[in-house]
């Protein structure tokens, strides 16, 4: 019997793209012989997934679970949008979320804990090799609140708990659990349509709000303002600027006569006591990807050795 070493096991890894321990035992069933354990893994299509690491996954599905105070939000992405129809995806989303759910949304520590007998990294390469695309675990995160809530929405969905978006809100209170699942899950809601940026002002990226001063400010440079009086105008379209991004100012999507912060305090009476915003997650599927364009009729063509 061969020893099998894992200088042969990188080896073969870095040639197939298959798994670790599918390697090993790709190796320690062919007793150590590279060849026949490459033919191995081909034949089991677990060396298919080095072929498709190169594409651009953009599609796929945003998972989201939540239970009592705690909550989680995972992105998988997939080639083409034909992938979140298949249930074994489908599957894998929910599984991911889950192990997120678990040990926390650090996407390393994810790929690397085990289901069963294989790791996340593991079953993500099975299903490369089964689906036939390349698949990515590209983004996970999480709220918890010692007291409270955190609710979820999910648009889009395909199946129950994954979608095209996904939110999550926090919500810090010691009211009624029942009622304040109902208002987690509304501005849940909100916040995948009308998109904020930070919780309140302060949370705004200092970059993003002197842009928007310079914007506004050389706006009304053009138009031969004074500089005391630019100042006002800027300070002005901040505030208006904030009713847009920011999630406590903005008008609520549930009754736009009131902000989100109004809509809280009203709620407070149904629930019984204060309510606070601790955090919120906002995934929206391949935001930030970018996607490569193509010409299918060019592709064709030249797949048939025409100009």
């Amino acid at each position: 019997m061969a020893t099998i070493t894992a200088a042969m096991v990188k080896d073969l890894r870095e040639s197939t793209g298959a798994g670790m321990m599918d390697c090993k035992a790709a190796l320690t069933e062919n007793d150590g012989n590279m060849e026949a354990a490459q033919d191995w893994l081909r034949k089991k299509g677990l060396s298919k997934a080095a072929k498709k690491s190169g594409r651009v996954a953009a599609e796929g599905l945003i998972g989201a679970l939540t239970k009592a105070n705690k909550g989680v939000v995972v992105e998988v992405n997939s080639e083409t949008d034909f992938v979140a129809r298949n249930g074994q995806f489908q599957g894998l989303v929910k599984m991911v979320a889950q192990v997120a759910f678990d040990i926390g949304a650090d996407v390393e520590k994810i790929k690397a804990a085990k289901v069963g007998d294989v790791t996340v990294e593991a079953a993500i390469s099975d299903a490369i090799a089964t689906i036939g695309e390349n698949m990515t675990l590209r983004r996970a995160a999480s709220l918890e609140v010692s007291q409270g809530v955190v609710s979820s929405y999910v648009h889009n969905a395909v199946v129950e708990g994954a979608g095209k978006i996904g939110v999550l809100v926090a919500l810090e209170s010691a009211g009624k659990a029942d009622e304040l699942a109902v208002l987690g899950r509304q501005l849940a809601m909100h916040v995948a349509a009308a998109k904020p940026l930070a919780l309140d002002p302060s949370g705004l990226d200092p970059a993003v709000v002197k842009r928007e001063k310079d914007v506004l400010a050389d706006k009304y440079r053009q138009q031969g303002k004074p500089e005391n009086v630019i100042e006002k105008i800027v300070e002005s379209g901040l505030k208006t600027y904030y009713k847009e991004v920011c999630l406590l100012d903005q008008a609520f999507i549930h009754d736009s006569g009131k902000s989100v912060a109004h809509a809280l305090k009203e709620a407070e009476g149904k629930v019984g006591a204060p309510i606070k915003i601790a955090g919120f997650v906002n995934y929206a599927l391949g935001e930030g990807i970018e996607k490569l364009e193509s010409d299918f009729a060019a592709e064709v063509a030249a797949a048939s050795g025409k100009k």
